[in-house]
């Protein structure tokens, strides 16, 4: 009986039922069967996940990413990424892993990164002979960068759950973030040089092309600075840093004169759908892990994993191969939800740092939904490019493989996430 919920969830998810409402029913199941306490706990087990401060940081982020890209900010950042990169082989490729690396400061989130993208730059990719898999493949590849770079929501929500400065994670992913840029952009060029794909542009842009084309785009580039600086210098909490970036954010959009009046109910209609969208798994998620704690299931996983083998090394190759494998099937926020107190007890008592552990927890599951049978991801690229799933996958296979690279050294060679948090102690 303790495990009824389990079975339940895993039913329900084979049926594709949407990822919240299969939590949310798993966990009811618990407390309408087993008794063991009044069916209204469960009511307040789901509100009591909205009543946490860290938590406001979310819909805050959510909201500067929609100003910002209401405001034209996007194009602006295109414009800035073309006159870097547009004269490389491939260079519409290279400028959109570039653009992702640059909103990625902005949106915070993969799948927001995606979206736009897909709409943005695949159609002129197609238009100029780009393979349309092959744009999609490098858009939502390019994206995972968003997950790790902060403001990255992920990074918020394992924070939270995990009792964790979200201030140093923040400053953790910079680096793996970079290190993702890189190997896209080498993986893009060599597969845009086998094919023959042209730069964007004739000829480099001069240095000053670049520095116009900066100007136009360094106040945005200001936030994601601002926001770690600010959280770092101890200026404001996270949750104050999201607060901060939409009154910045406004400012920028009204500077640049991209926003008006009448763009605010669609910039808030968009926030506040992206925004219940998360609230609603994680309210969910929180009565599941009631469940959870009160079975103690994440006792038993500690105990379970650990008594395979005390060797770290070995213990985060299982926990990359066991969210790779979850992270296939269910969105990546649930998953982050529901095994970040699982497996953070697990790795803190081997000794693996949890800001370390947060970065490849987040990458990992990130890049699970690039995968087929439901990764999120390529359900968004596909969905709004028109290319097959089968397409997709196939062009997606090197830069999937260059991801998996990444992963690995940021599993394993612990100081490309720690570095920068380690200067300021």
């Amino acid at each position: 009986m303790d495990y009824l919920p389990v079975a339940t969830l895993l039913v329900l998810l084979a049926f594709n039922v949407q990822v919240a409402f299969a939590i949310g029913i798993a966990a009811l199941a618990f407390f309408v069967v087993s008794g063991a306490m009044p069916v209204q706990v469960f009511v307040q087990r789901f509100i009591a996940a909205t009543q946490s401060f860290p938590l406001l940081a979310v819909p805050f982020f959510i909201l500067a990413g929609a100003i910002m890209n209401e405001a034209g900010i996007t194009r602006r950042m295109l414009h800035l990424a073309e006159t870097l990169t547009g004269h490389v082989t491939g260079g519409l490729a290279q400028v959109n892993i570039v653009l992702s690396t640059l909103l990625s400061g902005m949106s915070g989130s993969a799948n927001a990164d995606t979206a736009v993208q897909s709409k943005l730059l695949v159609p002129e990719m197609a238009r100029r002979g780009y393979d349309v898999g092959y744009s999609a493949a490098v858009t939502a590849s390019s994206s995972i960068i968003a997950a790790t770079i902060p403001p990255g929501i992920g990074l918020i929500l394992y924070g939270f759950l995990a009792n964790v400065s979200i201030g140093a994670l923040f400053l953790a992913g910079i680096l793996p973030g970079l290190l993702l840029a890189i190997l896209l952009m080498i993986a893009a060029w060599v597969i845009a040089r086998r094919r023959g794909y042209l730069p964007s542009r004739a000829k480099r842009a001069s240095w000053q092309e670049r520095w116009e084309a900066f100007k136009g785009a360094w106040l945005a580039l200001l936030i994601p600075v601002g926001v770690v600086g600010g959280i770092r210098f101890g200026l404001f909490t996270a949750t104050e840093a999201g607060a901060v970036a939409v009154v910045y954010s406004i400012a920028v959009g009204l500077v640049y004169r991209g926003l008006s009046w009448r763009s605010i109910p669609k910039v808030l209609s968009q926030s506040v759908l992206a925004t219940a969208a998360i609230m609603l798994i994680i309210c969910a998620a929180n009565a599941f892990g009631f469940y959870m704690s009160w079975v103690g299931i994440p006792k038993q996983a500690a105990n379970f994993i650990a008594g395979l083998t005390e060797n770290p090394v070995l213990i985060l190759l299982l926990i990359n191969v066991l969210l790779l494998g979850v992270g296939m099937l269910i969105e990546g926020t649930a998953v982050l939800i529901l095994l970040t107190p699982i497996l953070v007890p697990v790795i803190t008592a081997l000794g693996i740092d949890p800001v370390h552990f947060g970065i490849v927890m987040v990458l990992n599951l990130t890049i699970g939904g690039m995968t087929p049978p439901l990764g999120t991801l390529m359900f968004v690229a596909c969905s709004v490019t028109g290319v097959s799933i089968a397409k997709f996958t196939r062009e997606a296979a090197p830069f999937l493989a260059v991801l998996l690279a990444a992963l690995l050294a940021v599993t394993f060679i612990p100081q490309i996430a720690l570095w920068l948090p380690s200067l300021g102690h």
